[in-house]
């Protein structure tokens, strides 16, 4: 059956809504179109670019009315790299925008309604980003390396100079970074460099394909001693990750509020937003009304960016991680301080019946997990019966459904909000409290 070709003759229209990625919502002749960087209320002409069987994709020609919020995005790459879909709107808007979303999905797949909405929390808009995985290309018809993230909506590497949202001790040196590759004889052969920062040092992981020759390691030993960045090295797996220098520095980043820090690997998961992270955490421990004779079960527990805070605050803490390695470096960061935490690895994405952490008598639960969420876990959890449970998410809709389950297992949503952990972004943080009802 032949493909029905796509008309793409200009077309005007008013936008009705945002997805929750950030692309406008349009009618035409009764079927919805997604175009993206325009917002709610403007009149704009575009055009169809794709066209699948429910909706249509187009893409922006000519602005006729402005929403009021509408700003000019800071990022010269915006609209082409994939990285961020909301620059144009005001970051206030922004946060608007995703407690909407995060009402709604409760709403329609939590069937729940927090007795009281937080009001947003919110960190530094530029330069915030700690972490990342930026994507290498030797594009051989402009015979240029490219450094960066992939276009928005493409497989293709975005030609970029710089990032504006990632902390400036990498972001401004994309460019500089795609200069030195490209001067390496293993220019063909690096897929990726992941970055990691602590309060002190900046760690970049150069993956790579082939056995790097002595000019190339040379190359990057003197790069990462001019710049002060240092390099490491991974040819395989992620077990194969090293140092190309003997005396590389440990990463870490210090909770000064609670008089600890928390040593971590460059390939470690660690908050992105190291600022909005020092908020979060006091955030956290106040809604769990943290109390010194507390017995806190922790899931999804990673190195203890909540394990040492509770910890520190008196609470006894059972802090349950799936990672060996995390468990380890977790287990270390406690002991090194002088803290008293109870660690345990477990698969939380598979039944625990019997596992001894469970049978540990804890009245309180913090839990943060992946984009998947917690439902494996939650009946098993809620079959002890918690005073209180705070769940920090990264995803909205993985949360609402697990406070669908937490709040017809007998529990009230007593509150809920976002948090601006990845400002310009489609990506939503977010946190809740869910109290046992009596």
């Amino acid at each position: 059956m032949s493909r029905k070709k796509v008309n793409r003759e200009p077309r005007q229209g008013e936008v009705l809504d945002l997805t929750h990625d950030g692309r406008g919502v349009l009618r035409h002749e009764g079927k919805t179109v997604f175009v993206p960087d325009v917002l709610p209320g403007e009149a704009i002409t575009y055009r169809a670019m794709r066209r699948k069987r429910s909706f249509d994709e187009g893409e922006l020609l000519e602005l006729h009315s402005r929403h009021a919020d509408r700003v000019e995005p800071q990022c010269a790459h915006f609209g082409v790299c994939g990285g961020c879909v909301l620059q144009h709107l005001a970051p206030q808007s922004q946060l608007a925008f995703k407690q909407k979303h995060l009402a709604d999905v409760f709403s329609r797949i939590g069937q729940v309604s927090p007795k009281r909405w937080l009001e947003p929390l919110t960190g530094p808009h530029w330069g915030y980003r700690r972490r990342a995985r930026l994507a290498v290309k030797y594009v051989h018809k402009k015979e240029r390396v490219l450094v960066g993230f992939r276009e928005r909506g493409k497989p293709y590497v975005a030609d970029i100079q710089r990032c504006e949202v990632l902390d400036p001790r990498v972001g401004h040196r994309l460019e500089e970074l795609a200069t030195l590759i490209a001067g390496m004889d293993a220019r063909e052969s690096i897929p990726q460099i992941e970055v990691a920062m602590g309060d002190q040092h900046v760690c970049l992981v150069f993956r790579h394909l082939e056995a790097l020759s002595n000019d190339d390691v040379e190359r990057l030993r003197h790069y990462g001693r001019d710049t002060g960045l240092w390099i490491y090295l991974q040819p395989g797996g992620l077990d194969s990750v090293h140092a190309l220098e003997d005396d590389a520095p440990v990463l870490r980043y210090a909770l000064p509020q609670y008089e600890v820090d928390l040593e971590f690997t460059p390939i470690d998961f660690v908050q992105v937003n190291a600022e909005l992270n020092q908020r979060m955490i006091p955030h956290a421990l106040a809604l769990l009304d943290l109390q010194p004779e507390d017995r806190v079960l922790e899931l999804f527990a990673g190195l203890g960016n909540f394990t040492l805070p509770m910890a520190r605050a008196g609470a006894r803490v059972i802090a349950v991680e799936g990672d060996d390695g995390l468990v380890e470096r977790g287990r270390a960061n406690a002991n090194r301080q002088g803290l008293d935490a109870e660690y345990h690895v477990a698969d939380l994405f598979q039944p625990q019946q019997g596992a001894p952490w469970l049978q540990s008598g804890f009245n309180k639960v913090l839990l943060d997990p992946p984009r998947a969420g917690a439902e494996q876990i939650l009946p098993e959890l809620l079959a002890k019966k918690p005073q209180r449970i705070v769940y920090v998410s990264c995803h909205p809709a993985s949360l609402a459904r697990d406070a669908g389950i937490i709040v017809n297992a007998g529990y009230r949503c007593s509150e809920a909000g976002v948090m601006d952990m990845f400002p310009h972004t489609g990506h939503v943080e977010s946190i809740a409290l869910f109290e046992r009802r009596s």
